[in-house]
Formats: structure tokens, sequence, C-alpha cells
């Protein structure tokens, strides 16, 4: 598929897909003759955990080892299954502590909007 359908399917933007090939976080599958990216249905899940990771605060090393670990176990044959395992195992802990920081952000903004409705008038 061409970037547009990846974009809209992802819901990024064609500018955003293309800043993560230049930084070398999914790179197409292939070209068309006439130079066209073309993606696979991998290329667009890999841009899906991309993009679950940039609201949890991620960098960019931090995704591109992510997207190495997780490669490196679904290829089925990985001499380092052991220690990406216990990286992977980090990788989680930090984003469930990260996903805690966020409902907590959450719970204060919605008290926030909550005083901000008391003071309206009642309809």
């Amino acid at each position: 598929m061409q970037i547009g359908e990846v974009a809209e399917r992802t819901g990024l933007s064609l500018r955003t897909i293309r800043y993560y090939e230049e930084v070398d976080l999914v790179v197409p599958s292939a070209r068309s003759q006439g130079g066209f990216r073309l993606y696979t249905e991998p290329d667009v899940q890999r841009l899906d955990v991309i993009k679950r990771m940039k609201p949890l605060g991620f960098q960019l090393e931090e995704m591109r080892e992510l997207l190495g670990i997780l490669d490196a176990l679904s290829s089925g044959d990985d001499p380092d299954r052991d220690k990406h395992l216990d990286r992977l195992s980090g990788f989680w802990t930090a984003a469930d502590e990260r996903c805690q920081q966020l409902r907590a952000q959450l719970r204060i903004a919605e008290d926030f909007a909550t005083t901000l409705r008391s003071h309206l008038p009642s309809d």
C-alpha cells in the first residue's frame, strides 16, 4: 500500500511517516516503479507500535531498541532470547509506570474540569 493509505490507517501524517523513515524506525518494504513508497502489513504494525510508544514518552533510541527486540523475538531463532526478554520486561515496566502517571494526570484534569463546571449555571 502507498503512504497515503498507511497514513489513513494509522492516523499518522505523511510527514510523520516520512520522518520515521528518515530516522530508520520504519522503512518501506519496497518502492514502485515510479519511486513511491510501498508498505506491507508488518510495516503498518510497526508504525502502530511507534504510535503507541510516543504518548508514553519513549525516545527515538528507545523505540529503535524495542523494535529491534520485537523483530528478534519474532524471528523464531533469537540467540539472545533471554537477554531480549529481560529488556522487554524493562520496557513493559516503563510503559506501565508511564500509564499510571498518565492516569493520575487525567484524574487531576477531570477534577479541574468538574470544578470549572461547578461554576457554570445549571441548565
